[in-house]
């Protein structure tokens, strides 16, 4: 009895170890693919110093891939990565910009908010990678003094460059119906104030256009990550 007990453990310790050797295996091969798929689009990289060929970049990189509708650049943070919007919200969950599959898939738009970024709350998706690639690096913006140090990103269009004030950090449900209205209509300020985990006052008004980056989060079921910023 003794015998077939231990030889019950040692298949079962055999079988755990094959399973998480193979966990570690494709999770590589996630990063490497999510990697190779960010390099092929860095020649489209938006140079800072130079508006008029940030711009251009966009330009080019939408002949190439049309469902790009600009570049996100978050400074002190892995977010550096075009965006696209499409028809609904599950084309680019699991594919990249050709359309093939990619478990690490690429940032959307909420396709419910406008492509030139007239709708009052516009809300980008990105999957929480945990090498930090995507969204990976979103719950940076949790520590206090990490949101205080690093106020500012910006969303490069095709004809504009969106400077982005980050005002706000939240944990909330994937059904909050404010962070996820693209309306920002009723109490919207009160509740983002009242709700955030980290806060900063930049005098909003009620004309202001929001920009939601969000991600998820695994502090409790269905929780999400919201980084909300006015864009100008």
């Amino acid at each position: 009895m003794k015998k077939n007990m231990l030889r019950l453990l040692a298949v079962c310790l055999a079988a755990v170890m094959v399973y998480s050797g193979y966990r570690v295996w494709k999770a590589y091969g996630d990063y490497r693919a999510e990697a190779k798929a960010h390099h092929a689009v860095l020649e489209y990289k938006p140079d800072p110093r130079d508006g008029e060929i940030a711009n251009q970049s966009i330009i080019d990189l939408q002949a190439q891939y049309p469902d790009v509708i600009g570049w996100l650049t978050v400074p002190g943070t892995k977010i550096d990565y075009p965006f696209v919007r499409s028809r609904d919200n599950d084309d680019y969950l699991r594919r990249d910009l050709n359309g093939e599959y990619a478990p690490a898939g690429t940032l959307f738009m909420d396709c419910r908010c406008a492509p030139d970024l007239s709708s009052r709350n516009t809300i980008i998706y990105g999957h929480n990678m945990r090498n930090g690639s995507m969204f990976g690096t979103l719950k940076a913006f949790a520590d206090k003094d990490f949101f205080e140090a690093n106020p500012s990103g910006a969303i490069y269009l095709p004809h504009d460059t969106l400077a982005l004030e980050f005002f706000a950090y939240m944990v909330v449900k994937n059904t909050d119906e404010t962070v996820y209205s693209a309306d920002c209509d009723g109490n919207y300020f009160e509740y983002i104030e009242r709700s955030a985990r980290n806060y900063r006052d930049i005098g909003l008004a009620g004309g202001d256009k929001i920009v939601t980056l969000s991600t998820c989060s695994y502090e409790f079921n269905n929780a999400r990550m919201a980084l909300l910023a006015r864009a100008r």
